[in-house]
Parts: structure tokens; C-alpha cells; sequence
């Protein structure tokens, strides 16, 4: 068992809910490793911003603020959209072969979707993911890449396409199209200016949504 993937993804699914103390002690003896990995995966997670020091005794799984979570969209949104710009570029018709049967898979998920079943919605976000991370391959440069992964991380724990209604999907589906295409066609500004509206909109639609379940509070 890797501790620090275990760790994130606990955080990411919800099993590890904002606020919630960690301590090595406790997580060596819930992973049944030593202390050593324990400690290497935590100095991790904070890198990642997912966990805070708690009064030099431990750390608490992060909260975000509505303001942290447009921040970090917008962070995104110049990131992955220079990336995607850039695979317009660069790209490689086996990199258009892949991305095209991800959105085919991303579309077939969406027409097949049950919404009172979780593993369909899990899936359709697996499948998303999978595109914007062939996308970002297409692109060539890992240190772009390094960058993009830090900030991806808090937009799939508040995962949009829970809330997500038909229209909505039918939207990212048809975004994901027009950037598709224009990768096909090299249309660098044109890809670059699709993906950050692409993400800027799931910004706009997490936010609303959170605020609606009054989930996070302005700061």
C-alpha cells in the first residue's frame, strides 16, 4: 500500500472530511506501516495544500473558502489552457487518436448515465480527468505538467458532476468537442481560449452549487 495515495484519495472521496485530525501515530496504525512512510506521504499532502498544521500536534484535512476554490480555479484555468494551446502545437496524431476515444467514452457515459447511481457519476468525472490528462501529455512539457497536477487535486474533491444536470453535461460534452477540434486543426488560441472557458464554467457551477448547500461560506 502506497500511504500517500491511500491518504489522497481518502481525501479526495470524502472519507477524510475537511477538519478532520490526522496523526501519524494514528495513520500507521490504521495503514499498519511504520511511522517513516507516514510521515513522507503527510509532508506531501501538504505540499499539495490538502492538509494544514493543527497546533503543532498533527494536521486537519483543509477547508476551502469559496475564495480559495475561484482562486484555484483561475490558477487552473491559465495553467491547463496554456496546455492545451500548446498541444495544439505539438500534438501527434496518435496524441488526436487518443483524446478523441476518451471523449468518445465521455460522451458514452453521459448518455448512459444514472443519476441516483454514484459509480455512473464517479465514472463520467474518471473519464473527464482522462481526457484533460491526454490533453496535457499532448503538450510535451512536465514541468507544466507538475504544476497542473497540484491544482487539479481540489476541484476533484468538489466534484461538480455530482450536481451536474443533462444540460450541463450536454454542455462540457460539446466544449470538450470544440476543443477537440480545434487540437485537430492546430488552432492554438482557439484551444487555449476553449479550455479556460471550459474551466472557468465549472468554477461558476461548483461554486453556485456549493453555496446553494451552503457548504462553504465567502471569506
Amino acid at each position: 500500500m502506497n500511504p500517500y495515495k491511500y491518504m489522497k484519495n481518502a481525501i479526495i472521496v470524502g472519507q477524510y472530511k475537511p477538519g478532520t485530525r490526522l496523526t501519524e501515530k494514528a495513520l500507521a496504525e490504521e495503514l499498519q506501516v511504520s511511522r517513516t512512510p507516514i510521515r513522507e506521504a503527510i509532508k506531501q499532502l501538504e505540499v499539495d495544500g490538502l492538509i494544514t498544521p493543527y497546533k503543532k500536534r498533527g494536521y486537519v484535512v483543509k477547508s476551502f473558502s469559496i475564495e480559495d476554490i475561484r482562486q484555484i480555479y483561475n490558477v487552473r484555468a491559465l495553467l491547463e489552457g496554456y496546455a492545451t494551446g500548446e498541444a495544439a502545437i505539438m500534438r501527434t496524431d496518435e496524441d488526436i487518436e487518443r483524446i478523441t476515444a476518451k471523449n468518445k467514452a465521455y460522451r458514452q457515459a453521459i448518455e448512459s448515465v444514472d443519476r441516483e447511481d454514484i459509480e455512473t457519476i464517479q465514472y463520467i468525472q474518471q473519464i473527464n480527468q482522462q481526457f484533460h490528462t491526454e490533453i496535457l501529455a499532448a503538450a510535451r512539457n512536465d514541468h507544466l505538467k507538475a504544476l497542473i497536477e497540484r491544482v487539479v487535486v481540489v476541484p476533484i474533491i468538489f466534484r461538480s458532476f455530482y450536481w451536474y444536470d443533462e444540460r450541463q453535461l450536454l454542455r462540457s460534452l460539446q466544449v470538450h468537442e470544440t476543443i477537440l477540434q480545434a487540437l485537430r486543426n492546430r488552432e492554438s488560441d482557439r484551444a487555449r481560449v476553449a479550455m479556460q472557458e471550459h474551466i472557468y464554467q465549472g468554477r461558476d457551477d461548483v461554486i453556485h452549487a456549493l453555496q446553494q448547500q451552503n457548504i462553504l461560506q465567502d471569506e
